[in-house]
């Protein structure tokens, strides 16, 4: 079997801000407002790689922010919401997935508190704070850049990782990670081989703990990787080379 773990934004679903054509579907509405997209090149193939391999959508998304989505392909059999902590099987929630993450993370938990009380007092902060599903930690902050140097000094960044996209900060666990969830979902699926997409810092983990990695133009440079990934090429649309790589891997697999 193969499974595709296949992160979301900016790898399958595009937000109103980036132009990709003319040509494109409507996939999530919040507060009556169209906010992602799809190419129509990206929905036709994802259904036939849908009937190739085991697609795992694996996203930082929260439950209801992964439940917005509608791709319009079918549901997916499985799905890894907040960064691999929840396992969705057929739209429900794995509650012995969870409850391991909850363990997993278990030593992480004092850093958490400490970025929890750091938040809650800088001024920076122009959002409120969040401690998603007991697992991880999101706000927004002006000067990102800087709250993001100053949590990785007042943390053991042994035990936690801090990120941040755009003005989205996030703290998370050091064993919470979407490579993480690769390898347990690997062992729990038993597949034969695992291809992994994504665009961000966050799946770097995922794209190393798969058999094949494919990442947009620049990202193993941007993080100073030399690992052996597939890289699109400048100016390909990611979502459509990820799932034409995909086609490649399924028909040299028969």
């Amino acid at each position: 079997m193969i499974v595709l773990h296949l992160d979301l934004d900016n790898t399958v679903i595009y937000s109103y801000k980036k132009d990709i054509g003319q040509y494109k579907r409507t996939v999530e509405i919040y507060h009556e407002r169209e906010i992602s997209f799809i190419t129509e090149k990206t929905y036709e193939l994802l259904k036939k790689v849908k009937e190739k391999m085991l697609v795992v959508p694996t996203s930082t998304r929260t439950i209801e922010q992964y439940e917005r989505i509608r791709l319009g392909v079918g549901r997916f059999p499985y799905a890894l919401v907040c960064n691999g902590g929840i396992l969705l099987i057929n739209g429900e929630r794995d509650p012995e997935w969870y409850k391991d993450s909850l363990k997993n993370i278990k030593e992480s938990r004092d850093e958490l508190d400490k970025a929890i009380k750091f938040l809650e007092k800088d001024i920076r902060r122009s959002f409120e704070l969040r401690f998603i599903e007991e697992l991880f930690i999101f706000t927004k902050c002006e000067g990102p850049d800087r709250v993001v140097k100053d949590l990785k000094e007042k943390l053991d960044i042994s035990k936690a990782d801090v990120f941040h996209n755009g003005t989205k900060v996030y703290v998370v666990p050091k064993n919470l990670s979407k490579g993480n969830a690769v390898k347990r979902f690997k062992k729990y699926i038993e597949a034969d081989m695992v291809i992994a997409a994504g665009d961000s810092e966050f799946d770097i983990s995922m794209l190393l703990e798969a058999h094949k990695g494919l990442a947009p133009y620049g990202l193993c440079k941007d993080f100073g990787m030399d690992m052996e990934w597939s890289e699109a090429k400048e100016g390909e649309l990611f979502s459509e080379y990820v799932l034409r790589e995909c086609m490649k891997i399924a028909e040299a697999h028969v």
